[in-house]
Formats: C-alpha cells, sequence, structure tokens
C-alpha cells in the first residue's frame, strides 16, 4: 500500500470526519486538509489557533460562524458533480469557525500556517474564476476558489472536473524548487471523487530521480499526497473524476515546470486546435 494515500472512512466518525491530514501525518510542513460529512441539524466547531481555514462547502447548504462575521443559508451546489462553484470561508489565524449543517453537507476544511494578516471573508460562486484548460484529451473544467491573486497568507485551493478518459495535471508538472520565478516550493493534496462512486481513477507520483515513483489505483473519497515531484492523474472510461487540491508553501505563488520528456504532448495539443 502506497504511503502516498489517504483513505476515507467508510463511516463519518462522531464528529462527521471521513479524512484528515495533517503535517505531522504527511510528514511535511504547511498543508493540512480534513474532510466532514455532516448530517442535518449536526454542527462542527474548532478553533483556527496558528492556522488559516478554507471551508469549501462540497455540497449541501449551512450557516457559518466566525468570531466577527455570519453567513447564513450559504450554499447552491447539492451534488459535488454539478460543476458550479461551490461557496467557501476564509478564516485566518486565531479565529474559530461554527458550521450548521441546514442540509446534509459535505465539507472541506483546508488549513496551512497564517500570520493573522486578513480578515475572515465569503467567497461566493461568483468570486470563483471558472477556465477550461488543455484541449482534447487534456481538457478539464478549473475552479480557483483560492487563486494567489486572492489574499491568503500561504493557501491556494482549486477544484477540478475531468472528464471520463481524460487526464488532467498533464502534462506531468511539478513544483518542489525553490527556483523563482520559473518554479516554487509548493506540498499538495488531491481530494478524489469519482462519478459514479464505484470507479476508480489512476494517478502517479514520481521525480526525476525516481527517488519517488508510485502509480496508485484511486477510488471515490481517496487522498494523495504529494510532498514532490510529477504527480497526473488519469479518468479511465465511464467515471468522470473530481478532485480538490490543497497547495501551500514558504511562498505563496504557483510557478512550475513541466516534465520535458512530456512537455511536447502540450504544444502538439496546441497545434490541433489551432
Amino acid at each position: 500500500m502506497s504511503k502516498l494515500i489517504v483513505h476515507s472512512l467508510s463511516e463519518p466518525k462522531a464528529d462527521g470526519n471521513v479524512i484528515k491530514i495533517t503535517p505531522e501525518s504527511a510528514n511535511w510542513e504547511y498543508v493540512g486538509f480534513e474532510a466532514y460529512v455532516l448530517k442535518k441539524g449536526q454542527s462542527l466547531k474548532n478553533n483556527t489557533n496558528n492556522q488559516e481555514v478554507c471551508l469549501v462547502l462540497l455540497s449541501g447548504k449551512a450557516n457559518v460562524f466566525t468570531k466577527n462575521e455570519t453567513w447564513e443559508n450559504i450554499g447552491k451546489r447539492m451534488n459535488i458533480f454539478e460543476k458550479i462553484p461551490p461557496y467557501s470561508v476564509y478564516i485566518s489565524s486565531n479565529d474559530f469557525y461554527a458550521v450548521e449543517a441546514i442540509t446534509d453537507i459535505e465539507i472541506a476544511v483546508c488549513s496551512a500556517p497564517s500570520n493573522g494578516n486578513y480578515p475572515a471573508r465569503l467567497i461566493t460562486p461568483e468570486d470563483v474564476g471558472v477556465e477550461i484548460r488543455g484541449v482534447g484529451n487534456i481538457q478539464r473544467q478549473v475552479h480557483n476558489i483560492l487563486p494567489e491573486n486572492e489574499p491568503a497568507d500561504r493557501l491556494l485551493v482549486v477544484e477540478v472536473y475531468t472528464p471520463e478518459g481524460n487526464s488532467s495535471s498533464y502534462p506531468p508538472h511539478k513544483h518542489d524548487q525553490n527556483n523563482l520565478p520559473h518554479e516554487s516550493i509548493l506540498e499538495e493534496t488531491y481530494y478524489h471523487r469519482v462519478n459514479p462512486s464505484q470507479g476508480m481513477a489512476i494517478q502517479r507520483v514520481y521525480t526525476d530521480d525516481l527517488s519517488i515513483d508510485e502509480t496508485m489505483t484511486i477510488k471515490n473519497g481517496d487522498a494523495v499526497l504529494v510532498p514532490k515531484g510529477y504527480h497526473p492523474v488519469s479518468a479511465l472510461p465511464g467515471y468522470e473524476l473530481y478532485y480538490l487540491n490543497v497547495m501551500a508553501g514558504p511562498n505563496r505563488t504557483w510557478k512550475f515546470q513541466n516534465d520535458p520528456n512530456h512537455e511536447w504532448i502540450l504544444n502538439h495539443k496546441l497545434a490541433l486546435k489551432s
């Protein structure tokens, strides 16, 4: 079993938690990720302490409270695969959040170290940049929830829909060198969902020297750790793939390098499109 896969629980814990990744459990420094499944009327409460948090309402409707803010009846997407941007809430360090489920909900808690520089805010679907990235069988739909041009200390959050039979994070790219402005260091998690849920996908994580070289079968609810290296993923025929990415590192910028062995594919696809 790969150490880079973290499986969701088949049944939520009493507090609704189905998956938990901390810097300690991942053996890295910055990224934390949790997912919860809450029943209607159930609540989730936590302090942010020295972390900033981005709550992503994956599905359902909820009330969200922080130290100074209240947002009631937020949520529009009732199923992840509706492909409309989610509601999210950014909360800085030394704050708290409380989530009350108005309907059954799924919610992700993305976290990273923070200096407490920014106030809590609501991120509406209209605030989320939507783009179609790639062409042909490397095309996917991207929702930029917390991109680098929006305020935060370290967190970058994005979700991606990959059609059946297509590949994503492709050509393979990496961001594990402090070589700005060409490449930045970012740890990353992939939280995968598959539609229909009995399906699977394939993800590979590998470095140039192959000190890491893992090819993994991904099932619905799995999370993949990307401490370094390239990390392409493919949706198998018949199964649509969703993933939520959380990235953080010493510099809050996404600068990557493609695998030089496979970069030709991008140019080839673009040439076919033109």
